[in-house]
Order: C-alpha cells, then structure tokens, then sequence
C-alpha cells in the first residue's frame, strides 16, 4: 500500500475546480493510475488536507498499487512542488491496546426503507464512528467532529449531494487485523468524493 502527498497551485484553474468538486478531483487523481483504455482504475481512498487561507491546498492518496504521477505533473502548474510517496504496511506495526491519534473524512449515513441517509446530527455522527470502530477492531476514546459541509456534483446527467464529515481524536486498537483491513479498504461509504481515509498518529 501506498501514500501520497500531493501539493497543489492554487493559481492553477484545474486546481481550483477539482478542490471545488470532489467528484472531479477523483477523476483527476485516478488517471495516475490508468496505463490504457483497457486498465480500469482500482479503488484509491484521498482526502483534502484542511489547511488555512495562506497554505497551499494538499491532497494525500492512497491506494495499493503504484501511481504514475507523471500524468499529473504534466498538467500545467497542477502541482507545486515534487511528489511524496512512502509505502504504507499497517500489519506490521499496529499492536493490540495501542493509542493513537487519527483523522477521518467519513459520510456517516443510515438505512431506512431501502434509503441511505446522511446523518446531521453531531451525536448521531459520533454514535456512527464509535459503531464503525466495533465492526472495525478499534474503540474510540475521544472525537470531535471538527468539520461538516455537504458536497455537490454531477455523475453524467444525474446530481449527486453527500455529507462530508471530518472527525478527529483519538482511538485504541482492540483487532489489528481488523483496524489493518479498514486502514486499506476504508470506512464508510462515499469514497470517491474523498471520505474513508482514515490516517493514525502517535502522540
């Protein structure tokens, strides 16, 4: 498994158009990953870093096979500065009752009558996250939900709106096969409007 962080020129009108349309900036991203028309790009989870009004917007993407990032810096002023990737092995360091930091984009969302619906409320949202985190091998100690906006876009002839949620906080491993499986596949559903990429850190 792979990361990438990936700094984008505002200047750059592509730029602004795929951080404004998240449907967009997914298929921008996949092309790195699409070698012919006969290639179908696989599933990759990114996420939109929130940063302030004087950074440069950043994107990290990851996915299980290696990206040709070479397809984006072609774009003209599309990236600022070099790409950094860095493998990623959750297996092998994630321990049993270990705590970390983490951050997620998630679209928390509930069935009924046969209909996915997004949940607004706060409580409802965190209720949401700590039932992910026991199907997904991890508890969750504290969270707050630190962002929420919902998201616009057009799939061919159809509109598409969903909720994007940022939660942050901190967790405990309780299945690290579990939590490793749900680092790669990501969490909940909405992925290629960049939810589900959920990054951990120590401290």
């Amino acid at each position: 498994m792979h990361l990438t962080r990936l700094r984008l020129d505002p200047r750059s009108a592509q730029a602004r158009r795929d951080l404004g349309d998240a449907y967009e900036m997914h298929r921008t991203l996949v092309r790195a990953f699409v070698r012919d028309e006969q290639h179908s790009p696989p599933r990759i989870l990114w996420r939109a870093e929130p940063t302030s009004a004087w950074s440069d917007p950043v994107v990290l993407v990851q996915a299980q096979e290696v990206a040709d990032w070479s397809v984006l810096q072609a774009l003209p002023n599309y990236l600022k500065g070099p790409v950094e990737t860095r493998p990623l092995a959750p297996e092998q360091w994630l321990q049993e009752g270990e705590r970390f930091r983490f951050r997620l984009f998630a679209n928390p969302t509930v069935t009924r009558e046969g209909k996915r619906l997004g949940l607004v409320a706060e409580d409802a949202q965190l209720a949401w996250l700590a039932r992910q985190g026991e199907r997904l091998g991890f508890s969750v100690e504290a969270a707050l939900v630190t962002g929420s906006e919902l998201l616009r876009s057009r799939k061919s002839e159809h509109r598409i709106s969903l909720l994007r949620v940022c939660f942050e906080g901190r967790l405990q491993v309780r299945d690290p096969a579990a939590l490793a499986q749900a680092l790669r596949a990501g969490i909940g559903p909405g992925k290629a409007f960049g939810c589900g990429l959920l990054s951990l850190g120590r401290g």
